[in-house]
């Protein structure tokens, strides 16, 4: 639902019900006000994945039997080109009411275009070239969402040109070393569990002996450690391992 407001009051009740949620491949129901005591009761390693689920409500509106008006105005790719109106009688007489129907040839036609993807193009590199560039076109719609979601890359509160500029060119550093460090680990974390997993990642600084980690051990931090050879989860890290540390990952 693009904007809630628009929704009608029923309609937000059922939205905003803490009861009646699932999760994506499963029909156990959850009450998402509960959410906090099932995920203090996880185990820590696997309180991150819980945290990144997504969690949705379906509801099926019968639009023919509820607001017919609807119907009348439809794009090529709207579901309401699927039902049929039927304005006269049998006989050819003017009807006084308009009957819907579910358009079942049409549903049949539409489905030999099933699992066929078209692509209309100017370039004219190799074939195989193109369809894998095509392939990874979400990758590039996801960057847009990360770079405005997790990297906050709008609004823009910079009015002078070089400060405008200078904050797209962070996000984007920030974006690119977010993929080169996505890549490194596999691709075995979302974006979330990575963002938030750095993010976590604090110490306590303690004057001339060193640094305490003061963030949980997961399967992320092990991965990070093990892929650029260098672990930070010991009971503390002396400043001398943290500037080894320092070292050894600028090259």
């Amino acid at each position: 639902m693009s904007n809630l407001l628009l929704l009608k009051d029923h309609l937000k009740k059922w939205v905003f019900a803490t009861d009646g949620w699932k999760l994506p491949g499963s029909d156990k129901t959850y009450d998402i006000s509960k959410l906090d005591e099932m995920i203090e009761k996880t185990v820590p390693e696997d309180k991150a994945k819980i945290q990144v689920k997504v969690f949705y409500k379906e509801r099926w509106i019968r639009v023919i039997d509820s607001n017919p008006t609807k119907l009348k105005k439809c794009n090529p790719n709207d579901y309401k080109k699927f039902i049929h109106k039927t304005s006269c009688t049998p006989d050819g007489e003017v009807a006084e009411k308009e009957i819907y129907s579910i358009d079942s040839t049409l549903i049949q036609k539409e489905e030999a275009f099933d699992d066929f993807y078209g692509v209309c193009t100017n370039l004219e590199d190799d074939v195989s070239e193109i369809i894998k560039v095509n392939h990874r076109r979400w990758e590039i719609e996801e960057c847009f969402r990360i770079m405005k979601s997790e990297f906050k890359a709008r609004p823009v509160y910079f009015k002078k040109d070089d400060r405008i500029e200078a904050h797209f060119i962070t996000c984007f550093i920030s974006l690119i070393i977010y993929r080169l460090l996505e890549k490194r680990l596999n691709e075995e974390f979302t974006c979330h569990e990575i963002i938030s997993g750095l993010r976590d990642m604090d110490f306590y600084d303690t004057k001339g002996e060193g640094y305490v980690p003061t963030y949980t051990r997961t399967d992320f931090t092990d991965a990070l450690h093990e892929s650029f050879n260098f672990r930070t989860d010991y009971q503390i890290v002396t400043t001398n391992m943290m500037k080894k540390i320092f070292k050894e990952t600028k090259k």
